[in-house]
């Protein structure tokens, strides 16, 4: 999947995303403020979440689930990440032996972490409102 899109076309960007992906780690790339938060937002409404999705700014994880408090997803922001370490601490190689849907922004920051067959999602700033996004599926 390869597309340029307008910002208010992506909660469609979302479900063709949650569509096309062969499993449910995505890893996002893209420069600070390219917006991938607000597709994690998306993603997490399209899942049918009961919660508003945000940054995960003071922890490193945010959980968001269904109506029946079941995991849908978890959404990672590695970006103040100082090592690996640090992700390991955490628990995330649990996150990833889950059955719930994995969003991980700066995924750059724990390489060897990643699973072989994770998604990469590749956003890049166009015009204010026009962004391009591309997965990467091995």
């Amino acid at each position: 999947m390869k597309r340029i899109f307008q910002l208010d076309e992506i909660h469609q960007v979302a479900k063709e995303i949650l569509q096309e992906a062969p499993n449910k780690v995505l890893c996002l790339y893209g420069d600070m403020g390219v917006g991938k938060t607000t597709l994690v937002k998306a993603l997490v409404k399209e899942l049918g979440a009961t919660d508003i999705a945000n940054s995960p700014t003071f922890g490193l994880v945010n959980e968001y689930s269904d109506e029946n408090d079941n995991p849908l997803a978890y959404h990672f922001d590695f970006y103040r990440l100082n090592d690996e370490m640090e992700a390991l601490d955490m628990g995330f190689e649990d996150y990833l032996n889950s059955d719930a849907w994995l969003f991980i922004e700066w995924p750059e920051k724990i390489p060897s972490l990643l699973p072989e067959d994770a998604v990469g999602v590749f956003l890049h700033f166009i015009e204010e409102n026009t962004r391009s996004i591309e997965l990467n599926v091995s």
